[in-house]
């Protein structure tokens, strides 16, 4: 027995809403899914994931709907306002985040695959996100925290397993340039420091962040599949907090982390 669809709440965001108006026209036109995919160039689990709000589209999937549903562009003028003709940013399970990260007083990151989002260069983040535009520039506006003069920005300590950086994404000139901005990115308030191949350490159930807001709350991001989880329960935080202390006592020290950093820039990764 086929199970009912997911009940949306356009109020909640632009993703919800957007989707529920193409469940509507759809509904409307008396196609499925499956009957809608056969006349765009868009899978039906591509579409049921837009309808349940759970993944974000470009334009040209709403023009798409709008030709085959007979909407009179209706779908195309809403992706507009709530998106400004773009695909939205990023994805219904992660778009609070950012604002997290713009109050946080101070981020602690264990990203063990690829090198964290806020330092990442667009050349790197661009191979990750497949050459889209809007999604590496949405990622490199997330790293203005950083920079920032007013408020101070947050104290950042990343650890990274070594073999992040060994682990080639793109060419070698990407991976070159992104282990050196990666040494560079480094001050009094942004410490990267690398665990060495062949550590044994607590940190092989995926990436997390915690932040520390105003008022001394804290909040946290974890990366799974199919899609990451914001947690704001205390004793989840306080798990992922133990865990990030349990990791960074296998961690070299920040100055010669930089060290091996730009080590491997120069040898592994030389062009």
């Amino acid at each position: 027995m086929p199970q009912p669809p997911k009940r949306l709440t356009p109020s909640r965001g632009p993703l919800d809403l957007f989707g529920s108006e193409v469940r509507r026209y759809r509904q409307l036109a008396g196609l499925s899914l499956a009957q809608l995919a056969d006349q765009i160039p868009f899978a039906a689990s591509t579409i049921g994931e837009i309808e349940r709000g759970e993944s974000s589209c470009d334009r040209v999937f709403a023009e798409e709907c709008d030709r085959v549903l007979d909407t009179r562009e209706a779908l195309a003028h809403l992706h507009d306002g709530l998106f400004d003709g773009r695909s939205a940013a990023f994805p219904a399970w992660f778009e609070d985040w950012p604002n997290h990260e713009a109050q946080a007083l101070s981020l602690r990151a264990y990203e063990p695959l690829i090198i964290y989002g806020l330092l990442q260069t667009p050349s790197y983040a661009g191979i990750l996100l497949y050459g889209d535009q809007e999604a590496v520039q949405a990622r490199m506006n997330r790293q203005s925290v950083l920079v920032r003069e007013e408020p101070t920005p947050p104290r950042l300590i990343y650890l990274l397993p070594e073999r992040v950086l060994r682990s080639r994404v793109g060419s070698a000139e990407v991976m070159r340039e992104q282990l050196h901005h990666l040494a560079d990115a480094m001050s009094p308030r942004l410490s990267v420091q690398v665990i060495p191949d062949g550590a044994p350490h607590p940190g092989n159930m995926g990436a997390f962040v915690v932040a520390t807001l105003p008022g001394d709350s804290r909040i946290a991001y974890a990366a799974s599949e199919p899609r990451g989880r914001i947690l704001d329960g205390r004793s989840d935080v306080e798990r992922l907090d133990e865990r990030f202390m349990d990791i960074a006592t296998h961690a070299l020290p920040a100055d010669l982390s930089a060290a091996l950093i730009r080590e491997i820039a120069d040898e592994v990764w030389k062009p």
